[in-house]
């Protein structure tokens, strides 16, 4: 079986998101190794892999959330430096760039409505009337509208979810990342996150998504990708990788999970 990665080349002046021989170590793991990678605009990007395999890790890095150590990245044309040396372009990339967690992540003591203008009060210097309507406009659009004025512990699981999607949207941001948004949802809760998320990919939104649900990457993406110990080992448009993956890891892993 053929090992070898299969990887795009990094293009960073035509790319959302462009990586080139990104490596990210924690202390002597080595979580990322070499990494090339592009997302090109409008660009649905799925990344697969079992558990600590560095997928979370790589988005987080897009994000600045986590510092690499050697390669380079570039998020909508600027560059991120490693060992956090980016000043002013972490903060102009975080402008452009929604992030949604496993955890919601929302601010209790403040309403729906609230979580969702803030962004829009602090960041883009919105009026209290302008973030008001972005609120209502976005909480509509996940399907929330009617639960505005609760607070976060009154909502589902699913709800809180769709406030910290509506949140992230709240930045008009030219790329959403998802970190297995849906793993700490109950079963029932789930296909309703995964519903807006699939109204953002029909709607031309960039996305980058860690996650664990197949049958939402098999639909939804335009490219996936399996990460396998740091590596992309394998990539390509979703018929091909889970009907046909030419790597024996992904082949190994694809039988474990599409078998439940």
């Amino acid at each position: 079986m053929n090992d070898e990665h299969s990887q795009t080349p990094s293009s960073p002046e035509h790319s959302i998101v462009s990586l080139e021989k990104l490596n990210k170590h924690f202390g002597s793991l080595h979580v990322l190794k070499d990494i090339d990678l592009d997302v090109t605009p409008g660009e649905v990007l799925v990344i697969i892999g079992a558990s600590g395999s560095g997928k979370s890790t790589l988005i987080r890095c897009v994000n600045g959330l986590e510092e690499y150590q050697k390669g380079r990245l570039h998020v909508d044309g600027k560059e991120l430096l490693p060992y956090g040396k980016s000043g002013q372009s972490l903060q102009a990339i975080r402008t452009e760039v929604g992030m949604v967690f496993q955890q919601f992540n929302l601010f209790p003591h403040l309403t729906v409505k609230a979580n969702v203008t803030l962004a829009p009060l602090k960041v883009r210097g919105m009026t209290s009337q302008e973030a008001d309507t972005t609120a209502e406009r976005l909480l509509e659009r996940v399907g929330i509208a009617d639960q505005a004025d609760k607070y976060p512990t009154q909502l589902s699981g699913g709800q809180q979810q769709r406030v910290a999607i509506a949140r992230a949207l709240a930045m008009d941001p030219r790329l959403m990342l998802f970190d297995e948004p849906t793993s700490a949802l109950d079963p029932e809760m789930i296909g309703e996150v995964l519903d807006v998320m699939r109204e953002l990919a029909r709607e031309g939104m960039t996305m980058m998504v860690v996650t664990h649900e197949m049958g939402f990457a098999r639909e939804v993406a335009d490219r996936v990708i399996y990460i396998h110990q740091g590596e992309i080992v394998e990539q390509g448009p979703p018929h091909e990788v889970f009907d046909n993956p030419r790597n024996e890891r992904t082949q190994n892993f694809l039988s474990r999970v599409l078998q439940h």
